[in-house]
């Protein structure tokens, strides 16, 4: 319990004191789980609503598929980048691999089925009346389509906290393409993930009892906001 309670210590000390390697690490996991979340909502969203409004040939398998990104293991997807990116791979000659944009890539894989998924379970809940009402008093089919969006907004911001919090969680995939970025130009080691491992292998357990703190933080806070949102969004649809 001593050494538990003492990388507790270290671990405020640390970020209170703004260590510049912690709050390094943290921004490098933001930014890197952030814009992996945002290319997955501009893939994931439309292609979520189109299959959950959508009834086409085919869209049983389509959907599967869909499903199947939910349960591959991430250390698949990071093997998939990797040799997607390495010398032999198709995208070799752009030497994106141990770099951010690989880490970025890899999380994009994991945010985006997260994303898509709860999206068309989102989309396919709203009554199908509401649509064919909405075009019955003349409303064009993309005004209809952004109507049932709307319905369903609470679960598509679901979708996209779930999303971030799969990618910044993620560790397999990313030390797997993003190896420590410990190369010209990289300081920092990786994601917070990869870099508690990679403390707590080197011993320094108040560095990665610092990034583990700051998870949880995050979790803490990106939850209360989405309740917030969600108890907004209720009040306002029970007010109409």
């Amino acid at each position: 319990m001593g050494v538990f309670w003492e990388a507790i210590k270290q671990a405020f000390s640390l970020l209170v004191h703004g260590d510049s390697y912690v709050y390094q690490v943290m921004w490098m996991s933001i930014r890197v789980a952030g814009t992996a979340t945002i290319f997955g909502m501009v893939i994931g969203i439309p292609l979520g609503a189109w299959l959950g409004i959508k009834r086409v040939r085919g869209w049983g398998v389509a959907a599967t598929i869909l499903n199947v990104g939910l349960m591959l293991p991430p250390v698949v997807i990071g093997l998939f980048v990797f040799l997607l990116l390495s010398r032999q791979g198709p995208l070799g000659s752009l030497s994106l691999l141990y770099t951010p944009s690989a880490m970025v890539l890899a999380e994009f894989f994991i945010a985006a089925p997260v994303i898509a998924a709860i999206t068309m379970g989102g989309v396919a809940s709203v009554p199908k009346d509401v649509r064919m009402q909405a075009m019955g008093l003349g409303a064009s089919r993309w005004q209809s389509v952004w109507l049932v969006l709307r319905e369903a907004r609470v679960t598509l911001i679901s979708g996209i906290v779930a999303g971030f919090g799969a990618a910044i969680s993620e560790v397999g995939a990313v030390m797997m393409v993003g190896g420590n970025l410990s190369i010209a130009g990289h300081n920092q080691s990786g994601t917070m993930t990869t870099a508690t491992m990679a403390l707590v292998r080197q011993g320094d357990y108040a560095g990665a009892m610092a990034f583990g703190m700051i998870l949880i933080l995050l979790a803490f806070v990106i939850t209360f906001l989405l309740t917030r949102t969600q108890q907004g969004l209720r009040r306002r649809w029970l007010q109409s």
